[in-house]
């Protein structure tokens, strides 16, 4: 959790700020002396200017992190606060979106001479959604409020609700915990109980800080084993204890010749299963009150017709950002700075401007540049050539005049080079498709029944869990969803089901939109079977939608492999999408290829999910070479852990990380 950001100028001006917790000015003061005032060196700084704030060291201070950029020109310091014991990988693109916001916004308030005030209060709807999307999380953040000092300070205790749910500081449990009359210095938050030998043991889980109902067994328990803890403090009790105990010795267990002990031991060894019911209600309601509410607007959009759609990658990149890019690519280009981080591709062509046309031996080794900078981009070799093949082919006789216009070239020609790789061959529009199985037209044969979608993929690259981002976007186009666990070999799959399930239909339930339903046969089940009796469940219970997960397998095991023919022809799904990871790099290609020919020799895949890419920043050459070597579309792209992280593909979008 952000504690606070500020904008201020090199000579101590704050321009504008927020805070969601008290930070000591002390903090900013100390970032200011030592790293701008007295230039103290950091590890792994970078030169000074206005570089990303991912290339400057990150600055620790008194248990908090201070990360920070510059707009060198302007004057201007961008510093995010934020406790040393949090890992929030999105402070860096944070500090770069608010600097370029920023500086587009006032820009001309910033340059007018002997100015040192900003009229900026219209930027908080700016800097909240920025920080709403980069948190990856639907729900509004804090609303900071005025304090009697003047400073913006995100109150808590002002919406209780708020206060429930916000994670605690953790330098105040200590202090809430220590108690208040001890001298003891200690770092432990509760003192430790004088040890006492006559007391039973009791297993953790009947004994814990979170009780059962109230004035259930459970409830009563706990009560009784805090009074006799609380009666330890005399040590005559301790007494007592030890010479009850010594009086009823444990009798013997007698076991019985087939290995089970006899039935009058009267000795419950299964703690788990007393109150079992009760317990497993109550934490059930527990857990679908604390469902976070997820604002469909952060992920897509609804059109005339009432269909939600989802957003694709370019969406998620704002107007002001976009323009402030294109600027920053156009000095950057200008100064002909090879391999420049906007546009290390285009710096390669440096040496074939000059007003004419361009023929293969000018492009020659500007082509080899390319196919370098994509196979670091995780683009597979042969993926790579084939891009350089198309980009020369639209180059050769193209007439130059300067440098932007083989930019411009470059640019056109590498996206219709994507464009023929990526562009599917089928159509997209799984709404559609879903409409057309469901309700058949009046001219078809075809009757209604639910529509089949099977997700494959190797083990660990988030089947169930883009599963159930792929039900949580059904849901708001208002289907009933079945979802079928035909994973039946890996331990904890249908649990994990049960729990995406339970939350999904706390959503559809609150959103009034949809329904979700889980069919599940336990484990040990043949998964061909699970899913031929979903799919008949699915047609008698009017479901429109049945979404099948299976287990993972690694690709280059045939045993596993092989048993994905026998699951298609018992499930007869309508679409088969693959699960692809955008970490896996060049191995990427096998796996494809492996998964596309394991159904047999009259069914294919019919589409890709790449997950994971919020963690591979602008390698994303995985994906690009997991079309190339199968043919198939990316559907869809995870990028991130809440139901509403999925998106469609932008090739636009895949052609600016790439060109990057």
């Amino acid at each position: 959790m952000l504690d606070s950001f500020e904008i201020l100028t090199t000579s101590g001006v704050v321009l504008w700020s927020r805070s969601y917790a008290r930070v000591s000015p002390s903090l900013i003061n100390s970032l200011i002396k030592d790293v701008f005032i007295e230039e103290k060196a950091l590890p792994g700084a970078a030169a000074a200017g206005d570089s990303s704030a991912s290339r400057n060291p990150p600055y620790k201070r008194d248990q908090y992190t201070l990360k920070w950029t510059t707009a060198k020109d302007l004057g201007l310091i961008f510093v995010a606060v934020y406790q040393s014991l949090l890992q929030l990988s999105w402070i860096d693109k944070l500090l770069d979106n608010i600097k370029i916001l920023f500086v587009d916004l006032y820009s001309d308030q910033l340059k007018k001479p002997h100015s040192s005030v900003v009229e900026c209060e219209n930027f908080d709807r700016y800097f909240y959604q920025q920080l709403k999307e980069l948190e990856g999380t639907g729900n509004q953040p804090i609303s900071p409020q005025q304090d009697d000092t003047g400073e913006g300070l995100g109150r808590l205790d002002a919406n209780p609700r708020l206060q429930e749910q916000a994670p605690p500081i953790p330098g105040a449990i200590r202090s809430h915990l220590r108690a208040p009359t001890s001298g003891n210095t200690s770092i432990d938050v509760t003192p430790i109980p004088t040890p006492n030998t006559s007391r039973p043991a009791t297993p953790s889980n009947v004994i814990s800080s979170s009780p059962g109902p109230r004035n259930s067994r459970r409830a009563k328990k706990v009560a009784a084993a805090a009074l006799s803890v609380a009666n330890q403090s005399s040590g005559d009790e301790a007494r007592r204890q030890a010479r009850s105990q010594k009086s009823s010795a444990k009798k013997g267990r007698k076991w019985g010749p087939d290995g089970i002990a006899d039935e009058d031991d009267g000795l419950v060894l299964d703690y788990s299963a007393e109150h079992q019911e009760d317990v497993q209600l109550q934490q059930e309601k527990d857990a679908s009150s604390n469902v976070e509410n997820i604002n469909p607007d952060t992920f897509g959009t609804r059109t005339g017709k009432g269909q939600f759609v989802l957003k694709d990658l370019e969406d998620e990149v704002h107007s002001i950002l976009k323009d402030a890019n294109a600027k920053k690519g156009e000095e950057d280009s200008s100064t002909g700075v090879l391999g420049s981080s906007l546009n290390a591709i285009s710096g390669m062509f440096r040496n074939v401007v000059g007003g004419k046309l361009l023929t293969e031996a000018d492009l020659e080794k500007a082509i080899k540049g390319m196919e370098e900078h994509l196979i670091n981009k995780n683009v597979a070799r042969e993926a790579a050539v084939r891009l350089c093949e198309g980009v020369q082919r639209e180059l050769l006789g193209v007439k130059t005049g300067s440098f932007e216009s083989v930019d411009a070239t470059i640019r056109s020609a590498m996206a219709s080079a994507l464009q023929k790789i990526l562009t599917p061959t089928t159509s997209l529009d799984l709404l559609r498709s879903i409409e057309a199985v469901n309700h058949p037209s009046a001219f078809s044969s075809s009757k209604p029944r639910p529509y089949v979608i099977s997700i494959v993929g190797v083990n660990g690259v988030g089947k169930s869990t883009n599963l159930s981002k792929l039900a949580f976007f059904l849901l708001q186009n208002n289907l009933r969803i079945l979802i079928a666990a035909c994973d039946t070999f890996r331990s904890g799959a249908v649990e994990q089901l049960r729990v995406h399930a339970r939350n999904l239909k706390e959503l559809s339930q609150r959103e009034g939109r949809g329904s979700v339903e889980l069919y599940e046969k336990g484990y040990g089940k043949d998964a061909a079977h699970v899913a031929r009796d979903a799919r008949s469940y699915a047609a008698s219970a009017g479901v429109d939608v049945v979404l099948m997960d299976t287990a993972g397998r690694r690709h280059n095991d045939q045993r596993l492999m092989s048993s994905l023919e026998s699951f298609a022809d018992a499930a007869q799904p309508d679409k088969i999408l693959m699960v692809g990871e955008a970490l896996v790099g060049s191995d990427s290609v096998a796996q494809a290829r492996n998964f596309n020919k394991a159904f047999g020799r009259s069914r294919r895949l019919d589409g890709f999910i790449i997950s994971k890419c919020d963690t591979v920043g602008d390698m994303i050459g995985s994906l690009v070479s997991m079309v190339h070597a199968t043919g198939i579309p990316v559907v869809f792209l995870g990028v991130g852990q809440h139901y509403g992280d999925l998106r469609t593909l932008s090739v636009d979008h895949t052609v600016k990380l790439l060109m990057t």
